[in-house]
């Protein structure tokens, strides 16, 4: 089967939607995450922290629903047991959940899913892709001050940004991994930070915002039997070595001064296949 097909055949099947997040999460993730990031949970307050991180993974799952419907859809209650508890203090309280017990309940999760995932093969090789995209942060200082704003001739506009670059298995849609930094940096160097953690034997597409010699070879050198796809960006000058078929072929691409300085490790010439489809 081509490649083209496969992903064809991925764009058509739709993942499972998620009601439910039983057999998804087990508690015991979410109490590891807690003693791997030292984070101490107060019996006595009203709200537990481990239902607060079910409502973060609810408000990521559910993420067309309120805040209410989600707290009763989980049925998030306070330590006496009632079945609703305000808005107001779920907020309050969600505020006071640590970021690095977020962040490794994420890691522990996106490697448990996939482990059950049972993930479609193509040839041997898993199918991937990495993509960007800019969010919108809410226009505090500190926000405008650990992200940045857009700027122009005129100074700084808008809202507070911030520029976060995903790496997702394709046949799942789940994330593998994710990497967030301040707007005025650059979505290649922010997917650099995700080559060690893209799965060996695997195929990785790209689009033409990721065009980087020096990113591409990392990527493929960070493990074993890791391969990229990307349209060619055109005017790339480049030598052919020989024809695989009668739209493939073996070229040799020349890289820059400038882009060994960028990329520890670049060599001077890279060999890649092509598709002239």
């Amino acid at each position: 089967m081509e490649l083209s097909q496969a992903l064809g055949i991925i764009n058509l099947t739709s993942p499972d939607d998620v009601q439910t997040l039983a057999g998804l999460l087990s508690p015991a993730l979410i109490q590891q995450a807690f003693s791997l990031t030292d984070t101490v949970t107060l019996r006595k307050r009203k709200l537990s922290l481990e239902s607060m991180v079910w409502l973060v993974i609810g408000m990521a799952i559910f993420n067309n629903k309120s805040l209410s419907h989600i707290v009763n859809l989980m049925d998030i209650a306070d330590r006496t047991g009632r079945p609703f508890t305000a808005p107001s203090s779920v907020v309050s309280r969600r505020k006071t959940l640590s970021e690095d017990a977020v962040r490794v309940l994420f890691e522990l999760t996106q490697q448990h899913w996939h482990e059950e995932a049972r993930h479609p093969l193509w040839h041997g090789l898993t199918l991937n892709a990495v993509d960007g995209v800019v969010w919108r942060t809410p226009d505090t200082p500190d926000n405008a001050h650990t992200f940045g704003k857009a700027s122009n001739q005129h100074g700084e506009r808008g809202y507070p940004q911030a520029h976060m670059v995903c790496l997702m298995e394709l046949s799942s849609h789940l994330l593998r991994a994710s990497v967030m930094d301040s707007y005025d940096v650059n979505e290649m160097r922010l997917a650099a930070r995700l080559a060690a953690q893209a799965p060996d034997n695997s195929v990785t597409l790209f689009d033409r915002g990721f065009w980087s010699i020096g990113l591409l070879n990392n990527w493929h050198n960070a493990g074993e039997n890791r391969h990229w796809l990307l349209p060619l960006r055109k005017g790339t000058q480049y030598e052919v070595i020989r024809r695989l078929g009668k739209q493939d072929e073996l070229i040799m691409l020349k890289t820059t001064v400038q882009a060994r300085k960028q990329w520890a490790g670049l060599p001077d010439e890279l060999i890649v296949a092509v598709n002239q489809t």
